[in-house]
């Protein structure tokens, strides 16, 4: 880490502490950020988003609050509040949810259990979607300030603009920005998404202090798998979710023509098995119109040889791996 001074808006300067540049993927165990090569502009026109399929997921699907059992509840939590600049929006002893607004994005759940190893099945990143450039200049202001160490790189993908950190048990988190969905680029149903430098503190000079809505969504979610044939035909082939977009070793899925709701990778978990849902990520939210779409979900899984489990407003699968897969409906 070095620090060094950032031109803010006004007179004022700023030293934000975070690291310049971006960590390859390969350097490190357990980063948060994933690659593509470099954007390349298309010879073609797009031929458009994956058409509508009868045994796919609506378009309307959105993610939904992300479980993370953790040993350090207090610790884990003030990295989420001070540092990334969530609200508590109700705590117990055991147990806290975080938010922007009255949108929960992050619960956490306190565990006695070791934390996971870096190539076990789990968690790879929780993506937080922000509505406008100012609120995620803001929000990384914050982190620079409060909680620079958890910084571990940067990448523009040409859908989106990402930042990548980890909270103090190696959670990933991914803070973001979409560029608007006309710059995006298709072909015959899979999206163009790069992997170029992105520079931070040049992010927040160029938009620290412009107006900002001051809200946030989980946009998507990144897990690591075992095996992207398996995870294919889980994420895809059950759950009802296109395969948009592939790189090595990873396999990224949306539904109603987003950039991506859901990811899952091989890059440091290839051969996991089962893993333990007792720590690290509890479970995955996906969110869905109505209570029949959750049951036709249901009833692919139990096709597929996949148990359900009946919660209030929808139903839990377990991937091959054992990550929970929690989905439910917003119209009860």
């Amino acid at each position: 880490m070095h620090p060094f001074a950032h031109p803010a808006r006004g007179k004022s300067r700023l030293l934000v502490a975070i690291i310049a540049g971006i960590v390859a993927l390969g350097a490190i165990i357990g980063t948060a950020l994933w690659i593509f090569g470099p954007a390349e502009a298309s010879a073609e026109t797009a031929t458009g988003a994956p058409a509508p399929r009868a045994d796919g997921l609506p378009a309307e699907t959105t993610m939904g609050v992300t479980e993370l059992k953790v040993r350090g509840l207090e610790e884990v939590a003030e990295f989420y509040e001070s540092g990334v600049g969530l609200e508590v929006l109700s705590s117990e002893s055991d147990e806290v949810l975080l938010g922007r607004g009255e949108e929960p994005l992050i619960r956490l759940v306190r565990s006695d259990e070791p934390l996971p190893q870096p190539d076990d099945a789990g968690l790879y990143h929780t993506a937080i979607l922000y509505p406008d450039e100012a609120t995620l200049a803001e929000t990384l202001m914050q982190v620079a300030q409060n909680a620079p160490e958890s910084y571990q790189g940067a990448a523009d993908h040409t859908v989106s603009q990402a930042f990548y950190f980890g909270d103090p048990e190696g959670n990933g988190v991914e803070l973001y920005v979409d560029r608007p969905r006309e710059e995006w680029t298709w072909n015959d149903g899979m999206v163009e998404m790069g992997s170029d430098p992105l520079d931070p503190n040049q992010f927040i000079d160029e938009h620290l202090g412009d107006a900002a809505a001051g809200t946030a969504v989980v946009g998507h979610m990144h897990l690591k798998v075992g095996d992207l044939d398996e995870a294919r035909a889980f994420y895809a082939d059950t759950l009802g979710f296109d395969v948009v977009s592939e790189a090595d070793g990873a396999l990224f899925y949306s539904a109603g023509g987003y950039h991506h709701h859901l990811a899952t990778n091989t890059w440091v978990s290839a051969g996991a098995g089962p893993r333990s849902t007792e720590v690290g990520l509890g479970s995955v939210t996906i969110s869905l119109p109505t209570t029949a779409d959750v049951e036709a979900v249901a009833e692919r899984a139990a096709a597929g040889g996949f148990a359900s489990e009946t919660t209030p407003g929808g139903v839990i699968v377990e991937d091959p791996w054992g990550n929970r897969i929690r989905i439910v409906a917003l119209a009860q």
